[in-house]
């Protein structure tokens, strides 16, 4: 086997081996960038007290940590060799804090000391956990047959249960401004 290396390759594919020759990878200086997580481990965890956690959580911090314990066995992370893994409270927290306010996930992530990315896989993981795990504990539909019939006696017909509705956010038209404010004094619409 004493054929040429260029010869077996063709033309192009040398010249790109020659030119990899001269490329020198250059080191990364972090890995991630630097974030502070002090606003959750120092006031959030330590100073809050229950009217705080309820504010902004929608839920108590006893309510919360019970949640917690609850979803752990699907939430549980390892660490690794490249970083520390989100504690089970700090993913659920970002959860409830994402679902309970209008924020972005950038400024949720900001506020948590994680990316953006991670508010959103966090908010995955969290809902998976909550069906796989406690959906059938909490919500029952008891008779089905006996709910549609009452929908149906209400004028919904083949309706099996009603879900809350949520503000949408609307420049009202100019003819009718005053139809669309709603009860904290924003123009919106339900959906």
């Amino acid at each position: 086997m004493d054929t040429d290396f260029s010869e077996s390759m063709g033309p192009a594919n040398a010249c790109i081996v020659v030119l990899m020759g001269q490329v020198h990878a250059v080191e990364r200086r972090f890995w991630v960038r630097e974030t502070s997580t002090d606003w959750w481990n120092r006031i959030v965890l330590q100073a809050w007290d229950d009217s705080q956690w309820l504010r902004n959580f929608r839920m108590r911090k006893g309510t919360s940590m019970e949640l917690c314990d609850l979803l752990y066995p699907a939430l549980r992370c390892m660490n690794t060799k490249m970083r520390a893994a989100l504690t089970v409270e700090k993913q659920v927290a970002i959860a409830l804090w994402k679902l309970a306010t209008p924020d972005s996930y950038r400024s949720v992530g900001n506020q948590f000391g994680v990316g953006k990315c991670t508010v959103g896989a966090a908010v995955m993981q969290v809902a998976h956990a909550i069906k796989d795990l406690l959906i059938s504990r909490v919500v029952t539909l008891g008779n089905v047959q006996v709910i549609v019939d009452g929908f149906a006696a209400m004028g919904f017909p083949n309706c099996g249960g009603a879900i809350d509705g949520t503000h949408i956010p609307i420049l009202a038209p100019e003819h009718q401004a005053s139809e669309y404010i709603n009860r904290k004094g924003y123009f919106s619409i339900v959906l």
